[in-house]
């Protein structure tokens, strides 16, 4: 799949305040300069754009969203600062068949809580642990040349209970050395949407560097993109009595 349209989405706090410090070494780019990067290796015909909370209207308005085939979300601090009306808009896109990629924090973000109707919170701790991804559907298209299990060196923990809808799709559960485990990999389908989580990608860590989360991530962007897909949301009408 080629000539894909791709945006990335990053609040970018962390990268506005260098908190934490090693952000400017980890990520000179920003997260989403780390996510397009990766993005462009894996896909080198796709288009690729990026997009900040302190943009107009986020980055985000229509022509950007009517010209995006997926849509990739990383936030953290500002949950509360994204505006309802970019909430509105990017939800009628994904209903209408966008993709949307949800990473990391992401979980506790506005529009996931909006598609998925609950909470969406989690247990964490943050303490550099080994991250163990294991691939739970081996023949989805998403965990296509991805190892299985997949190594991440250091990552924050997070764990059960994950308060969100059984998933459509379980496609990895994480382990860590504290024996915590965590649906780390979850799509969804909403609409014509298609919506994949992935949990690994913390700001303190080089999560987004790795060859084998950059594979999945490009994975997911396949899959959930739909490009000859109309851009409206699934259409409901009221039949004639006699309609047969």
């Amino acid at each position: 799949m080629s000539g894909l349209r791709i945006t990335v989405w990053n609040e970018g706090m962390h990268e506005a305040e260098q908190d934490p410090p090693v952000m400017a070494e980890i990520y000179p780019d920003g997260i989403h300069g780390a996510l397009a990067e990766g993005i462009r290796q894996e896909l080198p015909d796709a288009s690729v754009r990026t997009a900040l909370l302190a943009d107009p209207e986020h980055g985000l308005p229509e022509e950007v969203l009517a010209d995006t085939d997926v849509l990739l979300w990383w936030g953290h601090r500002a949950h509360g600062q994204v505006d309802e009306a970019v909430v509105d808009r990017v939800q009628r896109h994904v209903l209408g068949g966008m993709g949307l990629l949800v990473l990391h924090s992401g979980h506790f973000s506005k529009i996931f809580q909006r598609l998925l109707g609950t909470t969406c919170s989690l247990g964490w701790r943050d303490a550099a642990e080994q991250e163990l991804v294991w691939t739970v559907a081996p023949h989805h298209p998403i965990t296509e040349g991805v190892p299985n299990p997949l190594v991440i060196p250091e990552q924050e923990t997070y764990s059960e209970f994950f308060d969100i809808p059984a998933p459509d799709e379980l496609i990895f559960i994480s382990s860590f050395d504290g024996g915590e485990v965590f649906r780390s990999g979850v799509t969804f389908f909403r609409g014509h949407g298609r919506i994949f989580y992935f949990s690994p990608g913390d700001q303190r860590y080089p999560v987004y560097h790795q060859p084998e989360v950059r594979r999945v991530l490009t994975n997911g962007i396949r899959w959930a993109a739909q490009p000859d897909q109309p851009r409206a949301a699934p259409d409901v009408a009221n039949l004639d009595r006699h309609w047969r």
